[in-house]
């Protein structure tokens, strides 16, 4: 939906749907994330903390270590995107994700020794290396015109998060299935993505190449990772990415400590993609205007807004107002992250960068939950943290006000053929 930058990471497509086609695929990629997320994890803390007897703390440290080994897979998967290309590695990640969360269906409860390991495949190949390939095939597909696709990702990421959120309130709640039924469910149509990926997907370098040339050339990952730039949208985006983790896996125990009931919980996680669609569409839009670092400050301001009044919050209207201003800031910091690194940076390494700031954010994620959780133990609130944690969200909006943004140029101009 936006871009600052005008210069291209691949020429424009042949067919001036192609781009849009490869947006929609990306967008598939990211909603199938879900049980590798900590809010797709959410939706199952407490039935997973109940059969396998943990606590909160418990609970977090195998989620910690869990997010932490998961992480290591975003570098390798940068790697294979850039050399063996996104069809190849996209279906097999995909199939493999399904079967991982269709066999943790079928633990039973004498079989915990079995959690952590399945726990950790979900992260590493949702959270962490299925990220970095919907963000590689949004950013090599967009062409001249990064901001329309990328509006249209992040539409989709939106509707469909906020679909899938909404099927699996309705079938805890009106078809009262149990949580494995559910995780089944979700791995056998993950399956039936990493099939259709096989089957339906082309390289999207060949179909967005013009007819007789591409551009190349880019930075390195070493020379991304020397610019501020890299460092305030990844290290910002983190720290949302932190904040949504924790509230992501213990909504519901948080909203219970301000007195209300799973339903609200469920209402809450539909509502806030719902805002995040309308904050995706209006980021777009001013962003052609502000720029993505004014954008990410605006969206810093808010979340710190956010967290510092969750903690005061007791009527209805009030965790609505708080689930808004979260979903605002949500959706304003997925569009800026989704934009920001191949017009900054060019496609011949944008695996690798894309990999190396996905990696951050999955660290990020990781320590979210267990910070929460050593808040609820030490001082009797899970919330009693979130005052710290808006000190670092007004820090970041001064930095990402002020931060320069690389503009990509195209070092030279080459046949497609030429390419491969």
């Amino acid at each position: 939906m936006t871009a600052m930058m005008e210069s291209p990471a691949i020429a424009p497509a042949k067919t001036p749907a192609a781009p849009y086609a490869f947006a929609g695929v990306a967008a598939v990629a990211m909603i199938a994330t879900l049980p590798g997320r900590t809010q797709g994890l959410g939706l199952i803390t407490v039935p997973l903390m109940d059969e396998f007897r943990l606590d909160p703390v418990e609970y977090s440290a195998l989620n910690l270590w869990a997010t932490l080994l998961g992480s290591l897979f975003c570098l390798p998967c940068g790697w294979l995107l850039d050399r063996i290309g996104v069809r190849a590695v996209l279906s097999a990640t995909l199939i493999a994700l399904g079967a991982v969360v269709e066999a943790m269906s079928r633990l039973e409860a004498d079989q915990s020794d079995y959690l952590f390991p399945l726990i950790l495949l979900t992260r590493g190949l949702g959270q962490s290396a299925l990220s970095v390939i919907s963000l590689a095939l949004l950013g090599k597909a967009a062409g001249r015109t990064p901001g329309p696709v990328v509006g249209v990702y992040s539409f989709l990421v939106s509707v469909g998060f906020m679909a899938a959120f909404g099927a699996v309130k309705a079938a805890f709640e009106f078809g009262q299935a149990d949580w494995r039924t559910v995780w089944a469910g979700i791995g056998w149509i993950i399956v039936g993505m990493g099939a259709a990926v096989a089957i339906a997907l082309r390289n999207p370098r060949e179909a967005s190449a013009s007819t007789t040339s591409v551009r190349v050339g880019g930075a390195t990952l070493f020379h991304a990772l020397m610019t501020p730039a890299f460092w305030v949208f990844a290290l910002a985006t983190s720290l949302y990415g932190m904040v949504g983790a924790a509230v992501g896996l213990f909504g519901q125990p948080l909203l219970e400590e301000r007195g209300f009931d799973r339903s609200v919980y469920h209402t809450v996680i539909t509502l806030g993609p719902v805002v995040g669609l309308a904050a995706n569409i209006a980021t777009g839009f001013l962003a052609r205007r502000w720029g993505l670092g004014r954008l990410m400050a605006v969206a810093m301001i808010v979340l710190a807004g956010a967290l510092l009044a969750f903690p005061m919050v007791t009527t209805l209207a009030e965790v609505y107002a708080y689930a808004v201003t979260m979903g605002i800031a949500g959706g304003m910091v997925t569009v800026v992250f989704f934009a920001v690194w191949g017009p900054a940076f060019g496609p011949d390494h944008l695996g690798k960068i894309q990999g190396a700031a996905q990696l951050l954010t999955v660290l990020a994620s990781a320590a979210g939950p267990m910070i929460l959780a050593v808040s609820q133990r030490e001082f009797g609130a899970y919330s009693h943290v979130f005052r710290l944690l808006s000190i670092a969200a007004v820090l970041f909006a001064v930095a990402a006000w002020f931060v320069p943004v690389p503009r990509f140029a195209p070092s030279e101009e080459v046949a497609a053929d030429d390419r491969g």
